[in-house]
C-alpha cells in the first residue's frame, strides 16, 4: 500500500512571505557579480557553512582554525582527529552538492548515501553511506526515530514524496530536513547531512545556500523538535524562510555595489 508523508499547509501569511522572498531573489538577478568576488565568497561560504553545521554538533574547532585548516591544511593543536575530519569531510561534501547541482542530478537514496559517505568518510564506527542497523535516540528530542528494520521504507517514502511534491522550494527543502531528522537514517552525521540536503534544494531552485549559525542552535533545534512530534513544519519552515530571506539580503547587497560601480564607468 502506498505511503504518504502528511505535511499541514502553510497560513497565507507564511504564503506571502515566499513571494516577497522570490520578489528580492528576482530583483538583481541580471546582475552578473566578478569571478573574483565570486571565488572570494564561495570560500567564504564553505568555511562559515562548515564552521557552523559542526559547531552545531558540538565541533570546538572555531571559524580562524576551520579557515586554516580548509585553505593552509594545518592541523589543530589540542583538537582530535574526528574533528579535523568533519571539518575537511564536510567541505568536500559541499563541494560534491555544487558538483550534483550543476549536473541536474536528482536526489535520490543513493545520493542521500554518497553525501553521507563524504560526511563522516575515515570516521570510525559510523558505517559511512549505510542505513543504522541499531535504535538510536536523539539526546533532549521529544520524538524517537523509528527502529532500524523501518529505515529503509521510510526513507522511500520521504523520496517518493519528495519527486512528487510541487511546494514551494524553501517549503520543500525544510520538510525534507525535517523528516529525514525524524527518520535519523544513519548511526551518526544526520544533522550535517540534513543541512545539505536542504541547501540542495535551495540551490537547485536558483536560490542562495543558507548558514544556520551555531548561535542559532536553540531555535533550530526547537522548531525541528516541534515538526517532528507534531507533523506541522510551519514554525520550521518560518525559521528557514528567515534564513533564506537573510542570505539573499547579503548577496543583493553586493550586487547593489556592482551596479553603483558599473554606472561610475
Amino acid at each position: 500500500m502506498k505511503k504518504c508523508i502528511i505535511i499541514i499547509l502553510l497560513s497565507y501569511k507564511e504564503n506571502m512571505k515566499f513571494l516577497d522572498i522570490d520578489k528580492k531573489l528576482k530583483k538583481y538577478s541580471e546582475i552578473k557579480l566578478s569571478k573574483e568576488l565570486l571565488k572570494d565568497l564561495r570560500e567564504d561560504l564553505i568555511i562559515k557553512w562548515t564552521y557552523n553545521s559542526n559547531a552545531i554538533e558540538g565541533n570546538t574547532i572555531d571559524m580562524y582554525q576551520t579557515k586554516v585548516l580548509l585553505e593552509d591544511g594545518i592541523t589543530i593543536g589540542g583538537k582530535t582527529m574526528k574533528e579535523h575530519l568533519e571539518i575537511i569531510n564536510h567541505a568536500e561534501a559541499i563541494k560534491y552538492i555544487e558538483e550534483i547541482v550543476s549536473k541536474n542530478i536528482f536526489l535520490s537514496e543513493y545520493e542521500i548515501k554518497n553525501i553521507h559517505n563524504l560526511v563522516t568518510k575515515g570516521i570510525e564506527n559510523i558505517d559511512s553511506g549505510k542505513y543504522r542497523d541499531t535504535q538510536v535516540q536523539i539526546g533532549g528530542a521529544n520524538f524517537t526515530p523509528v527502529p532500524p528494520y523501518l529505515v529503509k521504507g521510510k526513507m522511500e517514502e520521504l523520496i517518493l514524496w519528495y519527486k512528487e511534491s510541487n511546494l514551494h522550494p524553501i517549503e520543500k527543502s525544510s520538510i525534507l530536513h525535517g523528516e529525514f531528522i525524524k527518520i535519523h537514517p544513519f548511526k551518526d552525521g544526520n544533522g550535517r547531512t540534513a543541512r545539505l540536503l536542504l541547501n540542495f534544494e535551495l540551490m537547485k531552485s536558483g536560490y542562495p545556500p543558507i548558514i544556520i549559525n551555531k548561535e542559532e542552535r536553540e531555535i533550530y533545534y526547537k522548531t525541528l523538535d516541534m515538526g517532528s512530534v507534531t507533523g506541522n513544519w510551519e514554525d520550521f519552515t518560518e525559521f528557514i524562510a528567515v534564513k533564506a530571506d537573510e542570505r539573499i539580503e547579503y548577496m543583493n547587497k553586493f550586487k547593489e555595489e556592482e551596479i553603483k560601480i558599473n554606472n561610475m564607468k
